[in-house]
């Protein structure tokens, strides 16, 4: 039995086939083939059921799957403890993004392409998801890092976080619009006067969306939402076309006006927009994600901190706008 052997039966017990799974391997199909067969020879029982469309495991396949796994895992663990004592640092990190993580005021991009330089053996692995769904990847070991909004004061037990991003929401709306005539004079708005306006927000999931969904129901209302959309600038610019409110993180007076929207802060109660460096509180399992956590947690700013840099606006010129990518975009996603 060897270890290649194992490596690549389970490749196609996940990939459900032997062909996905060879070309996840970078390998020929049929040499995929015949080294399964060969353990199954070995062993002297079938591991795999070849007769649907799907290949699937058979009862004895399914005992040894664990096996051949924490097999596979005590190898890398070898690895890596040698690694750590020659210095060197391998393997791969799971990172989870935040919609409009590469941007300037916490440029995850240069970070990352930094680490990567100090360390190219690590292969980093980007996925872009909703808060909820990154904080229960993170809880499952799916994901070994994540940069998310979050909906509440602070993430689900078992995580850690450090905040990035703390800023207070506002209703935005085009300059006509009856909400502000309603509070003239003002600069703040009771959430309890948006309960039969149709609002604009982020997608259901997101950490923004949350907030504002929680608060309305400690209202005693459900938000009517009208639009949705992923990104802040789309916000931004259906509110300033004249179709509803849009809840976005707060921005300066003359940033709101150039993107054709006033804004007013919510208040009654206040709501924040809040991004936050998230990781199990035990600490992610190997070396290279322990040093790449080490490295974040160091380079992000933290809110209100001298090393936070001013805010790219909104939207400076409609060419930014249609661009998307604002310093805001990630605040409460």
């Amino acid at each position: 039995m060897e270890l290649r052997q194992l490596q690549y039966f389970v490749a196609v017990v996940e990939e459900a086939g032997f062909t996905r799974a060879a070309a996840r391997l970078h390998l020929a199909q049929p040499g995929v083939s015949a080294q399964i067969r060969q353990l199954e020879r070995e062993l002297g029982q079938p591991l795999l059921d070849r007769s649907g469309r799907t290949v699937t495991t058979t009862e004895v396949g399914r005992a040894v799957l664990a096996h051949a796994r924490a097999a596979l895992a005590a190898v890398d663990e070898i690895r890596q403890t040698v690694d750590e004592f020659s210095g060197l640092l391998r393997g791969r990190v799971r990172v989870g993004l935040v919609s409009g993580a590469g941007t300037r005021r916490f440029d995850l991009a240069s970070l990352l392409a930094d680490f990567h330089d100090a360390h190219p053996q690590v292969e980093i692995s980007l996925t872009e998801e909703t808060a909820e769904r990154m904080l229960a990847a993170l809880l499952g070991g799916a994901l070994d890092i994540a940069v998310t909004g979050l909906a509440d004061e602070r993430p689900p037990a078992g995580l850690s976080y450090q905040l990035v991003i703390d800023d207070p929401l506002v209703a935005a709306v085009a300059p006509g619009d009856p909400l502000l005539a309603a509070h003239a004079g003002r600069t703040s708005v009771p959430l309890a006067a948006l309960r039969e306006r149709p609002l604009i927000s982020l997608p259901r999931g997101t950490g923004l969306r949350g907030v504002l969904e929680r608060a309305c129901a400690q209202a005693g209302f459900r938000p009517r939402i009208a639009f949705e959309a992923s990104v802040l600038p789309v916000l931004a610019r259906l509110a300033a076309r004249g179709l509803g409110v849009a809840v976005l993180p707060a921005l300066p007076a003359h940033e709101a006006s150039a993107a054709g929207l006033r804004t007013l802060e919510i208040t009654g109660p206040r709501l924040r927009g809040r991004v936050a460096l998230v990781w199990r509180t035990e600490g992610p399992a190997g070396p290279a994600a322990r040093a790449l956590l080490g490295r974040l947690r160091t380079a992000l700013p933290e809110p209100g901190s001298r090393r936070e840099p001013p805010a790219t606006p909104l939207t400076g010129d409609a060419r930014s706008a249609a661009d998307g990518g604002p310093d805001h975009q990630a605040a409460g996603a």
